[in-house]
Protein backbone atom coordinates (compact mmCIF):
# COMPACT_ATOMS: atom_id res chain seq x y z
CA UNK A 1 0.00 0.00 0.00
CA UNK A 2 1.42 3.75 -1.15
CA UNK A 3 0.44 6.19 1.68
CA UNK A 4 1.65 8.93 1.86
CA UNK A 5 2.12 11.05 5.56
CA UNK A 6 3.12 14.58 6.80
CA UNK A 7 4.75 14.02 10.01
CA UNK A 8 3.94 17.75 11.63
CA UNK A 9 0.58 16.40 11.00
CA UNK A 10 0.60 13.04 12.82
CA UNK A 11 -1.17 13.00 16.57
CA UNK A 12 -1.47 10.45 18.92
CA UNK A 13 -4.13 8.64 17.18
CA UNK A 14 -1.11 6.61 15.40
CA UNK A 15 2.01 7.23 13.40
CA UNK A 16 0.43 7.01 10.47
CA UNK A 17 -2.73 8.91 10.55
CA UNK A 18 -2.89 12.49 10.35
CA UNK A 19 -5.42 14.80 12.23
CA UNK A 20 -6.83 16.23 9.27
CA UNK A 21 -6.94 12.51 7.39
CA UNK A 22 -8.66 11.36 10.46
CA UNK A 23 -11.09 14.92 10.45
CA UNK A 24 -12.28 14.27 6.93
CA UNK A 25 -13.04 10.62 7.24
CA UNK A 26 -15.31 11.06 10.10
CA UNK A 27 -16.75 14.12 8.66
CA UNK A 28 -17.60 11.79 5.39
CA UNK A 29 -18.65 9.00 6.96
CA UNK A 30 -21.52 11.29 8.97
CA UNK A 31 -22.35 13.38 5.90
CA UNK A 32 -22.85 10.01 4.29
CA UNK A 33 -25.48 8.42 7.05
CA UNK A 34 -27.02 11.93 7.60
CA UNK A 35 -27.90 11.58 3.72
CA UNK A 36 -29.13 8.12 3.87
CA UNK A 37 -31.17 8.92 6.85
CA UNK A 38 -32.74 12.25 6.64
CA UNK A 39 -35.76 10.65 4.30
CA UNK A 40 -37.09 8.30 6.82
CA UNK A 41 -37.92 11.65 9.36
CA UNK A 42 -39.92 12.96 6.49
CA UNK A 43 -41.81 10.14 5.52
CA UNK A 44 -44.92 11.89 7.12
CA UNK A 45 -44.56 15.37 5.21
CA UNK A 46 -43.84 13.66 2.00
CA UNK A 47 -46.98 11.58 2.15
CA UNK A 48 -49.07 14.69 2.80
CA UNK A 49 -47.07 17.28 0.39
CA UNK A 50 -46.58 14.76 -2.43
CA UNK A 51 -48.81 12.33 -2.44
CA UNK A 52 -47.04 9.62 -3.23
CA UNK A 53 -48.98 6.23 -4.07
CA UNK A 54 -47.80 2.23 -3.75
CA UNK A 55 -44.49 1.89 -3.95
CA UNK A 56 -43.64 5.48 -4.13
CA UNK A 57 -42.66 6.35 -0.60
CA UNK A 58 -40.74 3.19 -0.60
CA UNK A 59 -38.72 4.30 -3.14
CA UNK A 60 -37.75 7.71 -1.87
CA UNK A 61 -35.26 6.07 0.68
CA UNK A 62 -34.45 2.86 -1.67
CA UNK A 63 -33.61 5.88 -4.51
CA UNK A 64 -30.43 6.63 -2.16
CA UNK A 65 -29.65 3.49 -0.81
CA UNK A 66 -29.59 1.96 -4.03
CA UNK A 67 -26.64 2.83 -5.64
CA UNK A 68 -24.93 2.92 -2.20
CA UNK A 69 -25.23 -1.13 -2.37
CA UNK A 70 -24.37 -1.48 -6.02
CA UNK A 71 -21.47 0.62 -6.30
CA UNK A 72 -19.92 0.60 -3.06
CA UNK A 73 -17.75 -1.98 -4.69
CA UNK A 74 -16.90 -0.22 -7.50
CA UNK A 75 -15.74 2.50 -5.27
CA UNK A 76 -14.09 0.76 -3.15
CA UNK A 77 -11.51 -0.37 -5.93
CA UNK A 78 -11.01 2.92 -7.46
CA UNK A 79 -10.11 4.23 -4.41
CA UNK A 80 -7.71 2.16 -3.90
CA UNK A 81 -6.65 2.72 -7.54
CA UNK A 82 -6.68 6.26 -7.71
CA UNK A 83 -6.21 7.58 -4.22
CA UNK A 84 -9.08 7.72 -1.52
CA UNK A 85 -8.49 11.91 -1.02
CA UNK A 86 -10.03 12.13 -4.67
CA UNK A 87 -12.97 10.08 -4.11
CA UNK A 88 -13.69 12.02 -0.91
CA UNK A 89 -13.51 15.35 -2.40
CA UNK A 90 -15.77 14.00 -5.50
CA UNK A 91 -18.09 12.12 -4.00
CA UNK A 92 -19.01 14.92 -0.89
CA UNK A 93 -19.29 17.19 -3.57
CA UNK A 94 -22.23 14.57 -5.80
CA UNK A 95 -24.09 14.26 -2.61
CA UNK A 96 -24.34 18.01 -2.64
CA UNK A 97 -25.56 18.33 -5.73
CA UNK A 98 -28.51 15.42 -4.85
CA UNK A 99 -29.39 17.34 -2.24
CA UNK A 100 -30.05 20.74 -4.07
CA UNK A 101 -32.04 19.09 -6.71
CA UNK A 102 -33.76 17.11 -3.59
CA UNK A 103 -34.67 20.33 -2.50
CA UNK A 104 -35.79 22.15 -5.05
CA UNK A 105 -38.69 18.84 -5.70
CA UNK A 106 -41.56 19.97 -7.45
CA UNK A 107 -42.99 16.14 -7.33
CA UNK A 108 -41.61 13.09 -6.76
CA UNK A 109 -39.90 12.02 -10.20
CA UNK A 110 -37.41 15.06 -8.79
CA UNK A 111 -37.08 13.72 -5.51
CA UNK A 112 -36.15 10.13 -6.43
CA UNK A 113 -33.12 11.40 -9.07
CA UNK A 114 -32.03 14.08 -6.66
CA UNK A 115 -31.94 11.30 -3.99
CA UNK A 116 -29.94 8.90 -6.10
CA UNK A 117 -27.45 10.98 -7.19
CA UNK A 118 -27.04 11.87 -3.45
CA UNK A 119 -26.30 7.97 -2.61
CA UNK A 120 -24.07 7.64 -5.68
CA UNK A 121 -21.88 10.60 -3.24
CA UNK A 122 -22.63 8.37 -0.39
CA UNK A 123 -21.44 5.07 -2.57
CA UNK A 124 -17.85 6.77 -2.61
CA UNK A 125 -17.80 7.95 0.82
CA UNK A 126 -18.59 4.99 2.67
CA UNK A 127 -15.82 2.54 1.71
CA UNK A 128 -12.88 5.58 1.28
CA UNK A 129 -13.68 6.85 4.80
CA UNK A 130 -13.43 3.80 6.23
CA UNK A 131 -10.20 2.54 3.76
CA UNK A 132 -7.96 6.16 4.63
CA UNK A 133 -8.30 5.39 8.09
CA UNK A 134 -7.51 2.34 8.63
CA UNK A 135 -4.75 2.96 6.05
CA UNK A 136 -2.78 4.63 8.59
CA UNK A 137 -3.24 2.39 11.58
CA UNK A 138 -0.37 0.50 12.75
CA UNK A 139 -1.92 -2.13 15.31
CA UNK A 140 -4.82 -4.15 15.92
CA UNK A 141 -5.86 -2.13 19.28
CA UNK A 142 -5.22 1.27 16.73
CA UNK A 143 -7.23 0.09 14.24
CA UNK A 144 -10.35 -0.74 17.07
CA UNK A 145 -9.94 2.68 18.24
CA UNK A 146 -10.39 4.31 14.54
CA UNK A 147 -13.02 1.14 14.34
CA UNK A 148 -14.75 2.20 16.90
CA UNK A 149 -14.20 6.17 16.13
CA UNK A 150 -15.55 5.67 12.79
CA UNK A 151 -18.97 3.57 13.53
CA UNK A 152 -19.58 6.48 16.41
CA UNK A 153 -19.61 8.96 13.52
CA UNK A 154 -21.68 6.73 11.13
CA UNK A 155 -24.47 6.17 13.98
CA UNK A 156 -24.40 10.45 14.80
CA UNK A 157 -24.99 10.97 11.37
CA UNK A 158 -28.55 8.58 11.88
CA UNK A 159 -29.64 10.55 14.97
CA UNK A 160 -28.56 14.21 13.47
CA UNK A 161 -30.59 13.57 10.75
CA UNK A 162 -34.05 13.17 11.76
CA UNK A 163 -33.50 16.01 14.74
CA UNK A 164 -32.41 18.01 11.20
CA UNK A 165 -35.53 16.87 9.50
CA UNK A 166 -37.49 17.40 12.67
CA UNK A 167 -36.32 20.94 13.54
CA UNK A 168 -36.45 21.94 9.95
CA UNK A 169 -39.82 20.76 9.33
CA UNK A 170 -41.55 21.83 12.46
CA UNK A 171 -40.07 25.54 11.87
CA UNK A 172 -39.78 25.53 8.23
CA UNK A 173 -39.82 22.52 5.36
CA UNK A 174 -39.01 19.41 5.04
CA UNK A 175 -36.56 21.11 1.53
CA UNK A 176 -34.48 22.95 4.60
CA UNK A 177 -33.38 19.45 5.58
CA UNK A 178 -31.59 19.01 2.33
CA UNK A 179 -30.47 22.16 1.60
CA UNK A 180 -28.70 22.10 5.49
CA UNK A 181 -26.99 18.87 4.52
CA UNK A 182 -25.70 20.04 1.16
CA UNK A 183 -23.97 23.02 2.80
CA UNK A 184 -22.25 19.91 5.53
CA UNK A 185 -21.63 18.30 2.03
CA UNK A 186 -19.98 21.42 0.91
CA UNK A 187 -17.98 21.71 4.27
CA UNK A 188 -16.64 17.70 3.87
CA UNK A 189 -15.53 18.77 0.15
CA UNK A 190 -13.32 21.71 1.91
CA UNK A 191 -12.08 19.95 4.77
CA UNK A 192 -11.05 16.76 2.56
CA UNK A 193 -8.96 18.80 -0.06
CA UNK A 194 -7.34 21.08 2.62
CA UNK A 195 -6.76 18.88 5.58
CA UNK A 196 -7.00 15.15 4.27
CA UNK A 197 -3.29 12.46 3.09
CA UNK A 198 -4.32 10.44 0.39
CA UNK A 199 -3.09 6.90 0.52
CA UNK A 200 -4.22 4.21 -2.18
CA UNK A 201 -3.24 0.45 -2.61
CA UNK A 202 -3.04 -0.02 -6.78
CA UNK A 203 -0.43 -2.69 -6.07
CA UNK A 204 -1.65 -5.40 -8.79
CA UNK A 205 -5.36 -3.84 -9.16
CA UNK A 206 -6.69 -2.70 -11.86
CA UNK A 207 -10.78 -2.13 -13.34
CA UNK A 208 -12.54 -5.39 -13.26
CA UNK A 209 -15.26 -4.19 -15.74
CA UNK A 210 -17.11 -7.99 -15.78
CA UNK A 211 -17.64 -7.65 -12.19
CA UNK A 212 -18.44 -4.21 -11.81
CA UNK A 213 -21.25 -4.58 -14.66
CA UNK A 214 -23.00 -7.99 -13.57
CA UNK A 215 -22.52 -7.06 -9.24
CA UNK A 216 -24.52 -3.27 -10.70
CA UNK A 217 -27.32 -4.85 -12.57
CA UNK A 218 -27.57 -7.87 -10.23
CA UNK A 219 -28.30 -5.88 -7.28
CA UNK A 220 -30.52 -3.48 -9.20
CA UNK A 221 -32.67 -6.25 -10.93
CA UNK A 222 -32.98 -7.79 -6.98
CA UNK A 223 -33.87 -4.59 -5.29
CA UNK A 224 -36.54 -3.40 -7.98
CA UNK A 225 -38.18 -6.56 -7.82
CA UNK A 226 -38.49 -6.41 -3.90
CA UNK A 227 -39.63 -3.00 -4.09
CA UNK A 228 -42.48 -3.48 -6.76
CA UNK A 229 -43.40 -6.97 -5.77
CA UNK A 230 -46.20 -5.79 -3.44
CA UNK A 231 -47.68 -3.05 -6.19
CA UNK A 232 -46.69 -4.97 -9.64
CA UNK A 233 -47.98 -8.57 -7.94
CA UNK A 234 -45.30 -11.18 -7.29
CA UNK A 235 -46.56 -12.94 -10.26
CA UNK A 236 -46.23 -10.37 -12.85
CA UNK A 237 -44.34 -10.61 -15.42
CA UNK A 238 -41.25 -7.94 -14.96
CA UNK A 239 -40.95 -9.05 -11.56
CA UNK A 240 -40.65 -12.63 -12.50
CA UNK A 241 -38.19 -11.53 -14.48
CA UNK A 242 -36.41 -9.10 -13.03
CA UNK A 243 -35.65 -12.13 -10.25
CA UNK A 244 -34.44 -14.47 -12.76
CA UNK A 245 -32.21 -11.12 -14.47
CA UNK A 246 -31.01 -10.90 -10.72
CA UNK A 247 -30.29 -15.07 -10.72
CA UNK A 248 -28.27 -14.78 -13.49
CA UNK A 249 -26.23 -11.50 -13.16
CA UNK A 250 -24.80 -12.85 -9.55
CA UNK A 251 -24.39 -16.18 -11.12
CA UNK A 252 -22.44 -14.15 -13.84
CA UNK A 253 -20.25 -12.47 -10.70
CA UNK A 254 -19.61 -15.23 -8.95
CA UNK A 255 -18.20 -16.57 -12.47
CA UNK A 256 -16.54 -13.53 -13.12
CA UNK A 257 -14.56 -13.04 -9.98
CA UNK A 258 -13.38 -16.10 -10.08
CA UNK A 259 -11.46 -15.76 -13.45
CA UNK A 260 -10.72 -12.07 -13.06
CA UNK A 261 -6.72 -11.63 -12.64
CA UNK A 262 -7.78 -8.56 -10.30
CA UNK A 263 -11.22 -8.91 -8.98
CA UNK A 264 -13.42 -6.34 -7.64
CA UNK A 265 -13.94 -8.75 -4.63
CA UNK A 266 -11.46 -11.84 -3.78
CA UNK A 267 -13.94 -14.56 -3.03
CA UNK A 268 -11.09 -16.37 -1.09
CA UNK A 269 -12.12 -13.60 1.32
CA UNK A 270 -15.19 -15.96 2.78
CA UNK A 271 -13.16 -18.82 3.40
CA UNK A 272 -12.01 -17.28 6.55
CA UNK A 273 -14.67 -17.83 8.38
CA UNK A 274 -14.96 -15.33 10.64
CA UNK A 275 -15.17 -13.16 7.98
CA UNK A 276 -18.01 -15.17 6.06
CA UNK A 277 -19.88 -14.99 9.14
CA UNK A 278 -19.41 -11.33 9.39
CA UNK A 279 -20.52 -10.91 6.19
CA UNK A 280 -23.69 -12.70 6.21
CA UNK A 281 -24.85 -10.60 9.73
CA UNK A 282 -23.95 -7.41 8.17
CA UNK A 283 -26.68 -8.47 5.51
CA UNK A 284 -29.16 -9.81 7.90
CA UNK A 285 -28.72 -8.01 11.03
CA UNK A 286 -28.50 -4.36 8.84
CA UNK A 287 -31.85 -5.35 7.40
CA UNK A 288 -33.21 -5.84 10.49
CA UNK A 289 -31.79 -2.63 11.99
CA UNK A 290 -33.10 -0.55 9.14
CA UNK A 291 -36.22 -2.46 8.98
CA UNK A 292 -37.12 -1.60 12.41
CA UNK A 293 -36.17 2.19 11.40
CA UNK A 294 -38.37 2.29 8.56
CA UNK A 295 -41.55 0.93 10.45
CA UNK A 296 -40.68 3.63 13.41
CA UNK A 297 -40.87 5.71 10.87
CA UNK A 298 -43.89 5.21 9.33
CA UNK A 299 -45.90 4.51 12.57
CA UNK A 300 -44.65 7.60 13.84
CA UNK A 301 -45.04 9.88 10.56
CA UNK A 302 -48.08 8.58 7.92
CA UNK A 303 -50.06 6.07 10.37
CA UNK A 304 -50.35 8.08 13.62
CA UNK A 305 -49.62 11.34 12.29
CA UNK A 306 -47.37 12.44 15.01
CA UNK A 307 -44.77 15.86 14.58
CA UNK A 308 -41.58 14.89 12.81
CA UNK A 309 -39.97 15.91 16.26
CA UNK A 310 -41.45 12.72 18.11
CA UNK A 311 -39.66 10.61 14.55
CA UNK A 312 -36.51 12.65 15.72
CA UNK A 313 -36.49 12.06 19.17
CA UNK A 314 -36.81 7.67 18.30
CA UNK A 315 -33.85 7.79 16.16
CA UNK A 316 -31.63 9.69 18.35
CA UNK A 317 -32.95 6.45 20.78
CA UNK A 318 -32.26 4.34 17.63
CA UNK A 319 -28.52 6.06 16.79
CA UNK A 320 -27.32 7.46 19.87
CA UNK A 321 -26.42 4.72 21.64
CA UNK A 322 -23.57 4.35 19.46
CA UNK A 323 -21.72 7.76 20.46
CA UNK A 324 -22.89 7.07 24.35
CA UNK A 325 -21.40 3.83 24.28
CA UNK A 326 -18.06 4.76 22.44
CA UNK A 327 -15.70 4.26 25.04
CA UNK A 328 -16.72 0.80 26.20
CA UNK A 329 -17.06 -0.40 22.38
CA UNK A 330 -13.42 0.22 22.30
CA UNK A 331 -12.97 -1.60 25.04
CA UNK A 332 -15.20 -4.69 24.05
CA UNK A 333 -13.96 -4.95 20.24
CA UNK A 334 -10.71 -5.35 22.20
CA UNK A 335 -11.29 -7.94 25.13
CA UNK A 336 -14.62 -9.61 24.17
CA UNK A 337 -14.54 -12.48 21.60
CA UNK A 338 -16.51 -11.44 18.09
CA UNK A 339 -19.01 -14.14 18.33
CA UNK A 340 -19.98 -13.17 21.69
CA UNK A 341 -19.77 -9.33 21.05
CA UNK A 342 -22.11 -9.60 17.79
CA UNK A 343 -24.50 -12.67 19.06
CA UNK A 344 -25.51 -10.22 22.11
CA UNK A 345 -25.84 -6.93 20.10
CA UNK A 346 -28.59 -8.55 18.15
CA UNK A 347 -30.19 -10.41 20.83
CA UNK A 348 -30.98 -6.66 22.03
CA UNK A 349 -32.23 -5.96 18.75
CA UNK A 350 -34.82 -8.57 18.70
CA UNK A 351 -35.77 -8.64 21.97
CA UNK A 352 -36.70 -4.24 21.62
CA UNK A 353 -38.05 -5.74 17.93
CA UNK A 354 -40.81 -8.10 19.52
CA UNK A 355 -41.57 -5.88 22.34
CA UNK A 356 -42.56 -2.96 19.72
CA UNK A 357 -44.21 -5.10 17.73
CA UNK A 358 -46.77 -5.68 20.68
CA UNK A 359 -47.84 -1.98 21.12
CA UNK A 360 -50.96 -1.16 19.57
CA UNK A 361 -50.85 1.33 16.79
CA UNK A 362 -53.38 3.26 19.03
CA UNK A 363 -50.76 4.01 21.53
CA UNK A 364 -49.31 7.30 20.32
CA UNK A 365 -47.37 8.11 24.16
CA UNK A 366 -43.78 8.49 23.30
CA UNK A 367 -42.90 6.67 26.42
CA UNK A 368 -43.79 3.43 25.23
CA UNK A 369 -41.14 3.54 22.57
CA UNK A 370 -38.51 4.48 24.89
CA UNK A 371 -37.55 1.15 25.85
CA UNK A 372 -38.12 -1.13 23.16
CA UNK A 373 -36.31 1.08 20.97
CA UNK A 374 -33.31 1.96 23.56
CA UNK A 375 -32.91 -1.79 23.55
CA UNK A 376 -32.67 -1.69 19.42
CA UNK A 377 -30.31 1.26 20.08
CA UNK A 378 -27.98 -0.52 22.37
CA UNK A 379 -27.73 -3.95 20.23
CA UNK A 380 -26.95 -1.71 17.56
CA UNK A 381 -23.92 0.14 18.64
CA UNK A 382 -22.74 -3.00 19.89
CA UNK A 383 -23.19 -4.72 16.76
CA UNK A 384 -22.22 -2.19 13.90
CA UNK A 385 -18.64 -1.57 15.28
CA UNK A 386 -18.25 -5.45 15.49
CA UNK A 387 -19.19 -6.46 12.33
CA UNK A 388 -16.80 -3.82 11.09
CA UNK A 389 -14.22 -4.67 13.42
CA UNK A 390 -14.09 -8.75 12.58
CA UNK A 391 -14.43 -8.14 8.69
CA UNK A 392 -11.47 -5.57 8.27
CA UNK A 393 -9.22 -7.12 10.99
CA UNK A 394 -9.35 -10.63 9.63
CA UNK A 395 -7.59 -9.51 6.39
CA UNK A 396 -4.28 -8.17 5.54
CA UNK A 397 -3.57 -4.43 5.60
CA UNK A 398 -3.18 -3.90 1.80
CA UNK A 399 -6.84 -5.29 1.24
CA UNK A 400 -8.19 -2.67 3.68
CA UNK A 401 -9.86 -0.73 0.65
CA UNK A 402 -11.54 -4.13 -0.73
CA UNK A 403 -12.91 -5.67 2.86
CA UNK A 404 -14.11 -2.40 4.15
CA UNK A 405 -15.94 -1.64 0.85
CA UNK A 406 -17.32 -5.42 0.63
CA UNK A 407 -18.12 -4.36 4.36
CA UNK A 408 -19.95 -1.50 3.41
CA UNK A 409 -22.18 -3.37 0.48
CA UNK A 410 -23.25 -5.82 2.49
CA UNK A 411 -24.07 -3.60 5.91
CA UNK A 412 -25.65 -1.37 3.39
CA UNK A 413 -27.13 -3.64 1.15
CA UNK A 414 -29.06 -5.02 4.35
CA UNK A 415 -30.12 -1.49 4.79
CA UNK A 416 -31.51 -1.36 1.26
CA UNK A 417 -33.37 -4.29 2.02
CA UNK A 418 -35.07 -3.04 5.39
CA UNK A 419 -37.37 -0.46 3.56
CA UNK A 420 -37.72 -2.95 0.59
CA UNK A 421 -39.05 -6.37 2.75
CA UNK A 422 -40.73 -4.19 5.71
CA UNK A 423 -42.29 -1.92 3.14
CA UNK A 424 -43.73 -5.19 0.91
CA UNK A 425 -44.60 -6.77 3.86
CA UNK A 426 -46.18 -4.92 5.70
CA UNK A 427 -48.06 -2.79 2.97
CA UNK A 428 -49.75 -6.13 1.89
CA UNK A 429 -50.46 -7.37 5.19
CA UNK A 430 -52.35 -4.01 5.69
CA UNK A 431 -54.42 -3.99 2.27
CA UNK A 432 -55.72 -7.43 2.99
CA UNK A 433 -56.07 -6.62 6.83
CA UNK A 434 -58.36 -3.32 5.64
CA UNK A 435 -60.22 -4.99 2.48
CA UNK A 436 -61.34 -7.76 5.02
CA UNK A 437 -62.15 -5.18 7.58
CA UNK A 438 -64.02 -3.02 5.01
CA UNK A 439 -65.94 -6.16 3.99
CA UNK A 440 -67.13 -7.48 7.31
CA UNK A 441 -67.97 -3.92 8.54
CA UNK A 442 -71.50 -2.36 8.59
CA UNK A 443 -70.60 1.11 6.78
CA UNK A 444 -72.62 2.42 3.65
CA UNK A 445 -71.86 0.27 0.66
CA UNK A 446 -70.99 4.14 -1.14
CA UNK A 447 -68.39 4.17 1.67
CA UNK A 448 -66.90 0.96 0.98
CA UNK A 449 -66.60 1.51 -2.29
CA UNK A 450 -65.02 4.74 -2.11
CA UNK A 451 -63.02 3.03 0.43
CA UNK A 452 -62.04 0.10 -1.96
CA UNK A 453 -61.13 2.97 -5.08
CA UNK A 454 -58.68 4.47 -2.80
CA UNK A 455 -57.26 1.75 -1.93
CA UNK A 456 -56.77 -0.09 -5.33
CA UNK A 457 -55.24 3.51 -6.52
CA UNK A 458 -53.01 4.65 -3.50
CA UNK A 459 -52.74 1.78 -0.90
CA UNK A 460 -53.73 1.12 2.61
CA UNK A 461 -51.48 4.51 3.29
CA UNK A 462 -53.77 6.76 1.22
CA UNK A 463 -56.62 4.89 2.52
CA UNK A 464 -55.35 6.75 6.12
CA UNK A 465 -54.47 9.95 4.77
CA UNK A 466 -57.43 10.51 2.92
CA UNK A 467 -59.91 9.42 5.73
CA UNK A 468 -57.89 11.53 8.17
CA UNK A 469 -58.43 14.52 5.77
CA UNK A 470 -62.10 13.97 4.55
CA UNK A 471 -64.34 14.24 7.07
CA UNK A 472 -66.81 12.23 4.37
CA UNK A 473 -64.32 9.52 4.73
CA UNK A 474 -63.73 9.65 8.63
CA UNK A 475 -65.47 6.40 9.18
CA UNK A 476 -62.80 4.49 7.16
CA UNK A 477 -59.84 5.86 9.77
CA UNK A 478 -60.31 3.19 12.66
CA UNK A 479 -60.31 0.83 10.09
CA UNK A 480 -56.72 1.69 7.90
CA UNK A 481 -55.26 2.72 10.58
CA UNK A 482 -55.82 -0.78 12.56
CA UNK A 483 -54.77 -2.78 9.62
CA UNK A 484 -51.66 -0.50 9.25
CA UNK A 485 -50.66 -1.29 12.64
CA UNK A 486 -51.17 -4.54 12.01
CA UNK A 487 -48.59 -4.88 8.73
CA UNK A 488 -46.25 -2.96 10.26
CA UNK A 489 -46.33 -5.19 13.47
CA UNK A 490 -45.21 -8.26 11.12
CA UNK A 491 -42.88 -5.72 10.20
CA UNK A 492 -41.33 -5.74 13.37
CA UNK A 493 -41.73 -9.72 14.22
CA UNK A 494 -39.78 -9.71 10.95
CA UNK A 495 -36.87 -7.93 11.75
CA UNK A 496 -36.59 -9.55 14.93
CA UNK A 497 -36.50 -12.70 13.77
CA UNK A 498 -33.78 -11.55 11.71
CA UNK A 499 -31.91 -10.37 14.22
CA UNK A 500 -32.61 -13.24 16.07
CA UNK A 501 -31.28 -15.89 13.53
CA UNK A 502 -28.05 -13.43 13.08
CA UNK A 503 -27.43 -13.58 16.52
CA UNK A 504 -27.59 -17.34 16.91
CA UNK A 505 -25.42 -17.51 13.53
CA UNK A 506 -22.60 -14.96 15.34
CA UNK A 507 -22.64 -17.02 18.76
CA UNK A 508 -22.25 -20.55 16.88
CA UNK A 509 -19.64 -19.94 13.79
CA UNK A 510 -17.32 -17.93 15.78
CA UNK A 511 -17.21 -19.11 18.69
CA UNK A 512 -13.62 -19.96 19.40
CA UNK A 513 -12.09 -17.07 17.64
CA UNK A 514 -10.33 -14.15 19.85
CA UNK A 515 -10.78 -10.64 20.44
CA UNK A 516 -7.66 -8.37 18.45
CA UNK A 517 -5.15 -8.13 20.60
CA UNK A 518 -4.35 -4.60 22.44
Amino acid sequence: MSTTTEPSTRTATGPGLSTGTLIAGLLAVCLAQIGLAIPATLNGLFQSDLHPVGSQLTWISDAFLLPVAVLELTFGLLGDLFGRKRLLVGGAALLAVGEVVSATSSGIHQLWTGQALAGLGAAALFPTSLAILAAGTTSPAQRARVIALWAALLSAGGFIAPLLGGVTATYGSWRWSFVVVAVVAVASVAVSALFAVNSSASEGRSLDIAGQLTIGLGLFALLYAIIQGPTDGWASPTIVIAFVLAAVFLGAFVLAEKHAKSPLLRLDLFGNRAFAVASVVAVVGMFAFLGTAYSVSIRLGPVQDQAPMRTALAFVLLNGMTLVMLPLTERLLRTVAPGLLLGAGLLLIAVGDYWAATLPITDTAFTSLVLPLGLVGLGFAITVSSITATAVNTVPTHLAGMASATTNLLRDFGFTLGPAIIGAVALSRAAGSFSASLHDSALPQALKGAGTAVLEEGGPLAVNGASAASPKLADLHPLAMEALGHGYSIGFVVCGSAALFSALLALIALRGHKASPS
